[in-house]
């Protein structure tokens, strides 16, 4: 059976597409006691607040209807931000050749957090270039993210 996440990006992602904009990720957390349910969408335009409420309120009842989260939560759509989380495949794909840092759940050479610029990955390795190549094992990875140099 799909995750809620799966679940509700199949619900919303042609309402989200006709409205024009991207869903670009879609999660479901849980801080502290409440439930948070964040859809991210984007756009060739950017995405400001009255994006995120027009696809606020055209997918709520969608949501509603279908009824796939059992607990209350709070529903927030905003953008992916200029720093992006890349989840996907699709997100590592468009990266290629840009700079990432990569966070670890355990160190590696003595650090748990690395930039470089991402230059392949497959299944089992995410490989960037900082001063070398280095191939980072995927299970090790807690978050890879876009590098905005302000």
């Amino acid at each position: 059976m799909a995750n809620i996440e799966e679940k509700i990006e199949k619900l919303t992602l042609k309402t989200i597409n006709d409205l024009g904009y991207e869903l670009y990720d879609i999660e479901y957390v849980k801080e502290g006691k409440d439930y948070f349910l964040r859809i991210y969408i984007d756009s060739k335009n950017g995405i400001d607040l009255d994006d995120c409420e027009l696809v606020s309120n055209s997918i709520t009842e969608l949501l509603d209807r279908e009824d796939y989260i059992k607990e209350q939560y709070f529903l927030e759509v905003s953008s992916p931000g200029v720093e992006r989380v890349l989840r996907k495949e699709k997100h590592l794909r468009d990266n290629i050749d840009k700079e990432v840092q990569i966070k670890l759940f355990k160190q590696i050479d003595g650090q748990k957090q690395y930039k470089g610029i991402l230059k392949d990955f497959d299944n089992d390795y995410i490989t960037i270039l900082n001063n070398q190549e280095m191939k980072i094992d995927r299970k090790n990875i807690s978050q890879i993210k876009t590098v905005y140099n302000w």
